[in-house]
Parts: C-alpha cells; sequence; structure tokens
C-alpha cells in the first residue's frame, strides 16, 4: 500500500515556513521516506508527482539519487505527464559519470522517431544536456533526419542538439553538412541563429567544413545585411537593433571563414564597413 504523503505544493508551503534548518530538514526527511516508499511499492500513478517532489529537494540541495532509476521507468512509459517529468528528471539527476544515464538512449531513439512534437521536444533537450559521447554516436542519425522537420519547433531543438553532438563527437561533423546548407533559407531567426552556431562549430573542429561553407559567405552576407537595412520589428528588435544575438554570431562566422581567405574576406568587406557605421550611430542615439 502507497504511504500517503504531501502534495508538490504542500511540500513547498511546509518548507517555506521552516523556521529553522533543522526544521527544514525534518520536513524533508520525513517526505523522502514517504517518497521511497512510493517508489518501493511500485505506484505507477503517483510516481510522476512523487519524482517532482524529488527533484525540488534536490534543487534546494538534498540528497535525491534514489530517484534516477524512477526517470528511466517514467521516460518509458507511454504517458505524456510521466515523459515530462522523467526527462526533467534525467536532465537534473543523471550525467555521464553515471552508467544510468546509458539505460534511457533506447526511450530517447523511440521518442524521436515517434512524431509527436511535444515528447521529441522533451527527448532533444535532454539529449542535448546530458548526451554523452556514446549516446551521440548512437542517435545521430535519428537527429540528423530531425533537422528537416517541417516543424520549426522541432528543428530549432534538433539543430541546438547537433551542436551539441559536434563538441562531443567532431567525427559527426560530414553527417551534419549537408542540411546546413538548407537551414541557411530559414526565416525563423530561432532556427537561423541555431544553424549560425552550429556552421560555427563544424568550421572551428573540420578543416573540410571550413573550405565547404566559405561557399555560403555571399549568402552569410545577404543575411545579415537584411539585418542591418531591416526596419524595426517588436519579434526581434533590441533598443533598436534587428536581432543583435544572430548579428554578432554571423559576424563571429565571418571572421572565421574570412581568416587567410582573400576572397571571402572580399566579398564581405563592402557589408563589415555597413555594419560598423550602423552600429556606431546607435551606439551615438543610445547615448
Amino acid at each position: 500500500m502507497v504511504v500517503s504523503s504531501l502534495k508538490l505544493q504542500e511540500l513547498i508551503q511546509e518548507i517555506r515556513e521552516a523556521k529553522t534548518q533543522a526544521q527544514e530538514r525534518e520536513v524533508i526527511q520525513k517526505e523522502c521516506a514517504h517518497i521511497r516508499a512510493s517508489f518501493r511499492d511500485g505506484d505507477p500513478l503517483h510516481r510522476h508527482r512523487q519524482l517532482a517532489k524529488l527533484l525540488y529537494v534536490h534543487m534546494l540541495g538534498y540528497p535525491a539519487h534514489f530517484g534516477q532509476m524512477e526517470c528511466l521507468k517514467l521516460i518509458a512509459s507511454p504517458r505524456f505527464t510521466d515523459k515530462r517529468v522523467g526527462y526533467l528528471g534525467a536532465m537534473l539527476l543523471l550525467d555521464e559519470r553515471q552508467d544510468a544515464h546509458l539505460l534511457i538512449t533506447n526511450s530517447i531513439k523511440n521518442d524521436l522517431s515517434q512524431g509527436i512534437q511535444a515528447i521529441q521536444g522533451l527527448a532533444l533537450c535532454t539529449l542535448s544536456t546530458m548526451g554523452s559521447a556514446e549516446m551521440c554516436r548512437d542517435l545521430a542519425n535519428e537527429v540528423e533526419k530531425l533537422l528537416l522537420q517541417p516543424s520549426p519547433y522541432v528543428r530549432k531543438k534538433a539543430v541546438l542538439t547537433a551542436v551539441h553532438m559536434i563538441r562531443k563527437v567532431p567525427e559527426l561533423s560530414n553527417l551534419f553538412l549537408p542540411p546546413c546548407a538548407q537551414l541557411l533559407r530559414e526565416r525563423h531567426h530561432g532556427i537561423l541563429l541555431g544553424t549560425i552556431t552550429l556552421i560555427t562549430e563544424l568550421c572551428e573542429r573540420s578543416p573540410a567544413a571550413l573550405k565547404h561553407f566559405r561557399k555560403v559567405v555571399p549568402q552569410l552576407v545577404h543575411i545579415l545585411r537584411s539585418l542591418v537595412t531591416t526596419g524595426y520589428s517588436t519579434e526581434h528588435s533590441i533598443s533598436g537593433v534587428s536581432d543583435p544575438f544572430l548579428q554578432v554570431q554571423i559576424l563571429r562566422l565571418l571572421r572565421i571563414l574570412g581568416q587567410n581567405h582573400e576572397e571571402s574576406s572580399e566579398t564581405m568587406n563592402d557589408l563589415l564597413a555597413q555594419v560598423g557605421q550602423w552600429w556606431g550611430l546607435v551606439r551615438c542615439v543610445a547615448l
């Protein structure tokens, strides 16, 4: 029989009402005992509630390692409410130093291929947060397929996951080269920012990628010129500057592509002068 325990909101309230550190520890120890008992009894309906409380306890700095296997069970569940808490728990409680994180590889692979955007997003976030080199090798093909998914929500998360994979396993660079050219035609600024970051990582780690992406310098120049000359946009402008984060990331990539390459440097010279004048004007107006 499952031991009755507090709801998450009630636990938070009791912890906040504790007058001393000793009282707080007493509340947490008592509730952790209830959570352990619930896990032992194997109650599937309330497992996600118990793990949510344990994650709150973990964020307060108390031990929560006994919830690691429960994360795996929730991730394998077909219910979205279970998967949501399970993936959050995996991101908080698991890392590369623990063998348990490898056990979720199959679950992530299945979730990436089932076509439900919300679940694909959870799986991608988890993989980009705590995916080890071994996991990245096993799941690289699934992520590569999602880079050209119709959903912008999934594409954006897939691009950021690809960035993590390249940092973990640089030899995967060739796998992600082909989709980048198509992703550069994106109008979604979030996806475009992630794509520029991905290309930057590829160029920094692979001479072949650096040579490959020097061909897209005119396209990058066109994107940056559009950002510099576009009017005010409530969605992307900050202090009168159109998407400064994307502009800075493109400039960083152009620096890498133009280094020791005269043709690329010539292509971007006029634009860089225009960008410099524009940023100087913005600074003067701000002052």
